[in-house]
């Protein structure tokens, strides 16, 4: 099968892409957000291409897979008039939670019966109002990086992108306890060089590392002690899956999906920013129950969130979808 879809999310796209199908991205001179074409800091197969939009118009795509509102103008435009859930089979993937008035979020495609609407959770498809539109849900799927603790440094670990813009959604206002009460704190992640600044403490209590390029991400994480998952709304944090996999005891929030994510003897998760904080404090000062409950959260993610997994779930949706069309 041929897809065509954009690169918005490259860990997500990382996993969609081992499957056994031609992925075609696009690209734009500027690699703007609607051209960003191949990854450059993951590593993607030989079967991943990309094209201009001028290539796309008589280009035969078997599938479109939508993630933004705007790319069901943008995709007929750049194939020439074919419209997606029409002319072209389509399935929209929703990454994210719902955001304003949540218990009636409408999804921008609701109502459209000749979509699928994919999420990647049960939180999400339980929250965003679909209408009509058939729904699905497909679990995160990661590339196992192998258990790769070592804890040599008792430091936390945190990852997070733009944290400063995001502010209180991706927990930052949180940070600064955990920096002066628990342990040192990294900081991993895009657009976080501003933060020692924006939360008041020195780089000795709370070091900004900006984006690396996902191998070299996962070795830093897993020489710290442990990962600690602040946001308060968010779907289901990838970074938080692959700290797990590598062998991380993980502290986070409990909200959304991260409940089902963690279980227990993998981590701790509570809504108290005391309990976390002492259990970041207890993890980093035990070696030995960091990783004993490292080596659990790297099975529970294992066992839920495998590639093969992942990538079964998708070839059962796209085959819906087709013969569905």
């Amino acid at each position: 099968m041929r897809i065509l879809l954009w690169h918005v999310h490259g860990s997500w796209t990382t996993s969609f892409v081992q499957g056994d199908h031609d992925y075609v991205v696009p690209v734009t001179p500027e690699r703007d957000p609607d051209g960003l074409g191949l990854a450059r800091t993951y590593p993607w197969p030989s079967r991943v291409r990309e094209l201009p939009p001028r290539e796309l118009r008589d280009l035969d795509v078997d599938m479109v897979l939508l993630q933004r509102p705007h790319e069901l103008a943008l995709a007929e435009r750049w194939l020439g008039g074919r419209r997606p859930g029409r002319d072209v089979p389509a399935v929209y993937l929703e990454h994210n939670t719902p955001k304003g008035d949540v218990p009636n979020s409408r999804h921008p495609v609701a109502d459209r019966p000749d979509l699928t609407l994919v999420h990647v959770t049960h939180f999400n498809r339980l929250f965003w109002d679909a209408g009509r539109t058939p729904t699905r849900v497909v679990e995160h799927g990661i590339i196992d990086p192998g258990c790769r603790f070592g804890g040599e440094l008792p430091r936390v670990a945190v990852a997070v992108n733009e944290p400063v813009r995001r502010g209180r959604v991706t927990g930052t206002d949180l940070l600064t306890r955990f920096a002066t009460e628990a342990a040192p704190v990294d900081a991993f992640g895009i657009g976080v060089d501003p933060l020692p600044a924006h939360v008041g403490l020195g780089a000795d209590r709370l070091v900004a590392h900006e984006d690396l390029p996902q191998a070299a991400l996962h070795d830093a994480l897993a020489r710290r002690r442990v990962y600690v998952h602040l946001p308060r709304w968010t779907s289901l944090g990838l970074s938080l899956l692959e700290a797990m996999h590598l062998g991380l005891p993980v502290v986070a929030l409990a909200v959304t999906e991260a409940c089902e994510a963690v279980p227990p003897g993998a981590g701790v998760l509570s809504t108290d920013p005391d309990v976390l904080v002492d259990a970041a404090r207890r993890f980093v000062a035990d070696p030995d129950l960091a990783r004993a409950y490292g080596a659990k959260a790297r099975q529970a993610a294992l066992d839920r969130y495998g590639l093969a997994r992942f990538l079964h779930d998708w070839d059962r949706v796209l085959a819906e979808s087709v013969a569905a069309a």
